[in-house]
């Protein structure tokens, strides 16, 4: 069938600090030509848009969008911030029309501009935005030697993250804060953590920071294994060793989901997520205490987006996507949740239990002997003192089941 052809409608104009002065002709003309715009308030101010066939973004902004649709086919505007597709309101907008209906004409980005007012190479610079989350969600990134870009939510967003530096034993980093750039009031101002003192600072900001470490530093290694006293726990833990096995047995590609059921303090799930931005986990804890420290963990290592369940599995599950894997530490205990995981798991995804007692390691036989799969047992030791000497004092040993849905 012939593919429809589409006319464009709608026109997408990233917009800078210096306002119309900053548009090229094209983009200054499509305002003569709409019959609504739609934008902030502090763009519409800007491209000095008549009210009477305006409107200012509500919140969420989502609910303007039947008023934008209720004109297609008629000239409509959307101001954005310089790149409307970075971290800008066009994705969302493509959500719901077709890109053959928008005309899009970019701004450079606050990302962009800083880069170019500091001499930083682009494709070197580590971009993430805190604006309405987590600030944690920088920690991942802060590894010493990097140069980070971070949009604010608003003017008090460098002081918290110098303050997050500091705590982490990064005090040293220099912060350089940009307000307002690319028009009349841009001003630059820089400080280092430890020693944080700008003040009334704008909330249109971006914070440049150099990340520089001392000795005592809590830098996040891109490899798993991390160490357990780095966790908040009561003994129910993946020991470092195992959990590196259990997240290389698990296998996460880009976008996988992970299912953690009986997440205990959640390290599974976090070293998952730390593996690549795409990825998402569900720690799936029926006990209210470790539930909650899993979260706080999540936090502490800048995986805020871990989605914690307070539930016993398998009926906790339910609600939950079909996961691309599964994690099942020390055995589960119920044969309905390892049933339930068999069933909803995706084709092509996997499934690692692994077990310590007798019983679950009974359990774990039972199935690879019914389903195949691969069993490993993982025994680590660790050195220690007897009396005047030393010897390697063994863990208990882990039996690890793998299987892979066909």
């Amino acid at each position: 069938m012939a593919e429809t052809s589409l006319s464009p409608w709608l026109t997408i104009v990233g917009l800078g600090e210096d306002g119309l002065d900053g548009l090229s002709p094209a983009a200054v003309s499509t305002f003569a030509q709409a019959g609504f715009i739609v934008g902030g308030r502090r763009h519409l101010d800007l491209v000095k848009a008549d009210p009477a066939v305006s409107l200012a973004w509500p919140s969420p902004l989502q609910d303007a969008f039947p008023a934008i649709l209720a004109r297609r086919g008629s000239p409509v505007v959307v101001l954005a911030s310089g790149d409307p597709f970075f971290h800008g309101v066009g994705s969302l907008l493509a959500e719901i029309i077709d890109p053959r209906e928008m005309t899009v004409l970019p701004a450079p980005s606050s990302f962009a501009l800083a880069a170019a007012r500091l001499g930083w190479p682009g494709q070197d610079v580590v971009r993430v935005s805190l604006h309405g989350r987590a600030l944690e969600r920088i920690l991942p990134h802060a590894q010493p030697g990097a140069r980070l870009l971070a949009l604010s939510w608003d003017g008090t967003t460098p002081a918290k993250l110098a303050s997050l530096l500091t705590a982490r034993g990064l005090g040293q980093s220099r912060l350089t804060v940009l307000e307002a750039m690319g028009g009349p009031r841009e001003r630059r101002r820089s400080a280092r953590a430890n020693a944080f003192d700008v003040e009334t600072i704008d909330p249109l900001n971006l914070v440049a920071v150099e990340i520089e470490g001392g000795p005592d530093a809590r830098v996040i290694p891109f490899t798993p294994g991390l160490p357990d006293d780095w966790f908040e726990h009561d003994g129910q833990i993946s020991k470092r060793e195992v959990r590196a096995l259990t997240v290389a047995a698990l296998r996460p590609t880009r976008g996988n989901v992970l299912w953690d059921v009986g997440a205990g303090s959640g390290s599974v799930a976090i070293e998952w997520m730390l593996g690549d931005p795409s990825l998402h986990a569900f720690a799936i804890e029926e006990n209210p205490p470790r539930a909650a420290r899993v979260g706080r963990n999540a936090l502490a290592f800048g995986v805020p987006e871990l989605q914690v369940v307070e539930s016993k599995a398998p009926a906790g599950l339910d609600a939950l996507p079909d996961p691309d894997a599964i994690f099942i530490g020390g055995g589960s205990g119920d044969p309905g949740v390892v049933d339930a995981c068999l069933d909803r798991l995706k084709s092509g995804g996997r499934l690692v239990i692994n077990a310590v007692t007798l019983e679950t390691t009974a359990e774990v036989f039972a199935l690879q002997a019914r389903l195949g799969g691969e069993l490993t047992q993982i025994a680590i030791s660790r050195l220690d003192r007897i009396g005047d000497f030393h010897a390697l004092r063994p863990a208990l040993p882990v039996v690890q089941w793998t299987w892979v849905k066909s």
